[in-house]
């Protein structure tokens, strides 16, 4: 296979990975979904991870993967869930991106155990989510986190 030069600086990357990223967002909101919308959903987050791998930070490539679960766990698929929300874990861990980010990536974990039928694994991640998210500065970030994590079946 041949490689070519990028043809995209980091600057279109970031814009397309943020961009990207958003309308992931504005599809997990929607109440109802195509199955159209549901494949749209999953290839944006993917691709946004893709341009922010080229352009971002840990702390993008984090939210990044945690994104990524967040989908696989809406559309009901455990396994690809758990991934993304183990490699969440392991950026933030490694980059040492703080509580807020860790407290996330559990959350992930928690959800995506939730859907896998994983009831012990998604206590056990839930408990973690709590512990990380209860040490968080931020009263705001907190709150969110806290609701979040009410929303996991």
């Amino acid at each position: 296979m041949h490689r070519t030069e990028d043809p995209l600086n980091r600057a279109a990357h970031r814009k397309i990975g943020r961009d990207l990223f958003n309308h992931t967002w504005s599809l997990l909101d929607r109440k109802r979904r195509t199955k159209a919308e549901d494949d749209e959903m999953l290839y944006a987050a993917h691709a946004s991870r893709y341009h922010w791998s080229h352009a971002g930070t840990p702390l993008n490539a984090s939210i990044g993967e945690w994104q990524i679960s967040r989908v696989y766990s809406v559309l009901g698929r455990a396994e690809p869930a758990l991934y993304h929300g183990r490699r969440a874990l392991e950026i933030a861990r490694r980059n040492h991106l703080g509580r807020f980010y860790l407290a996330y990536a559990y959350e992930a974990l928690a959800r995506a155990a939730a859907v896998a039928g994983a009831r012990r694994d998604r206590d056990r991640f839930l408990r973690e989510a709590r512990r990380t998210g209860d040490a968080v500065r931020s009263r705001d970030d907190r709150r969110m986190l806290r609701e979040d994590l009410t929303t996991i079946p």
